[in-house]
């Protein structure tokens, strides 16, 4: 049976998961609004929704296809295509805190409508016998390209922005996103990224967000932490906390020695140290934690779970478009970064609604090749999935055969 027909093309039902109030509310917030001409607010969302649904390579990409389908375009609540200078100003000119205002937003409104959104993801990577919420404390840097950019110079000849990520990860969406110049200690973003933890819940922190100050506030908020220990750690070994196993090398009670990091952190530590696999190999690593009950294999498990903000920012990075950028201004690449998390978690939520068993990558690539269709997008989804695709290729015939039979 052939999916259903329907008066809205792809991109049409899409883009109503926004609610339009919500960008005009927003775009007379940042005064948006009286910088817009024919190019309205409303219109530049959908446009750079489209190029992240499209991954449309450059501004001309965009526009023509945009003014190819401008009568489409048009039934997107009266949206207009874009020039390619009025896409670029736009960029440029506009806040791109709009963009991340509407970002959290959509989130918060999608949330509420569905309050259990999320989870059903099904990351394998938590260990089960945690009932509290994780979340992974993680950054990832992307690359600029072009080495004149004052505002994101992060080497002498190269220029790079980060996104800070705080993951929830029994939802595996962004609890707290940081979007700027890569030219900052991972650290100095810590107390952002961890300032909506509450008592109870447990933050896995990458080697670089380790600030012992920083942690000792997470301790005294009643926060349980778990991160990687530096190999420079100054300390003093208090006592043994549990017998030892084959793969647990240390489990140590510990106190700082450092000048500043015995007053920055008073309190007792434990260092866990362990045979991992990684790759396939074994290695050791040591594991810092301010919590005294868990099991050493717990907390050893609860540090490879942060992995799985390594898979969320590969879904981000690998499928949609934040590699070529359409601008290089701060505004610009701020845009383009927190539209490509909104269309992230519009593809989440659609996929959840249509309840697809495909991955991310698959859905993607599905709804971007019908975009400009007339088709109830959810048909087109329950049709693609019970689709057994193309025939198996044997290597080696499964029965044996004679010349002339």
């Amino acid at each position: 049976m052939n999916p259903a027909t329907s008066k809205y093309t792809v991109l049409n039902q899409i883009c109503k998961l926004i609610p339009v109030n919500i960008v005009s509310q927003i775009a007379e917030k940042y005064g948006v609004d009286k910088q817009a001409r024919r190019f309205s607010p409303w219109s530049h969302v959908v446009s750079l929704v489209f190029a992240q649904l499209a991954h449309s390579l450059s501004l001309n990409d965009i526009c023509d296809t945009c003014r190819n389908h401008e009568s489409l375009i048009s039934h997107i609540e009266n949206a207009v295509p874009p020039s390619r200078n009025g896409l670029s100003h736009a960029n440029k000119i506009r806040n791109g805190d709009m963009a991340k205002d509407l970002f959290w937003q959509v989130l918060s409104h999608i949330k509420k409508r569905h309050p259990k959104f999320g989870f059903k993801h099904g990351y394998s990577g938590i260990p089960r016998r945690f009932k509290r919420t994780i979340y992974a404390i993680d950054s990832t840097t992307i690359q600029l390209v072009v080495n004149s950019i004052s505002w994101a110079k992060h080497r002498r000849r190269k220029a790079a922005a980060k996104c800070h990520m705080g993951l929830n990860l029994q939802t595996f969406l962004p609890e707290i996103a940081i979007v700027k110049a890569a030219n900052t200690h991972d650290s100095t973003e810590a107390k952002e990224l961890c300032s909506t933890l509450k008592d109870g819940e447990i933050a896995v922190l990458d080697k670089a967000y380790v600030d012992f100050n920083h942690l000792s506030l997470l301790n005294n908020r009643g926060v349980f932490w778990v991160t990687r220990a530096k190999t420079n750690m100054d300390y003093s070994v208090m006592g043994q906390h549990k017998s030892l196993t084959k793969d647990i090398l240390k489990d140590e009670v510990i106190q700082l020695n450092g000048t500043t990091t015995k007053d920055y952190y008073p309190n007792e530590l434990r260092l866990v140290e362990a045979v991992v696999v990684v790759e396939k190999k074994q290695k050791k690593m040591q594991f810092l934690t301010n919590n005294f009950s868990w099991a050493a294999s717990s907390i050893c498990d609860l540090y490879k779970s942060r992995w799985g903000v390594e898979v969320f920012f590969k879904q981000i990075k690998q499928t949609l478009q934040i590699a070529d950028f359409m601008g290089y201004s701060e505004n610009a690449v701020k845009w383009q970064i927190w539209t490509a998390l909104l269309t992230y978690v519009l593809l989440r939520y659609i996929a959840e609604m249509g309840k697809w068993q495909g991955s991310f990558s698959r859905l993607f690539t599905l709804l971007r090749g019908v975009l400009f269709q007339k088709k109830e997008m959810y048909s087109i989804m329950n049709f693609c999935s019970r689709s057994r695709g193309s025939p198996r290729i044997i290597a080696t015939p499964q029965q044996s055969y004679f010349p002339g039979f």
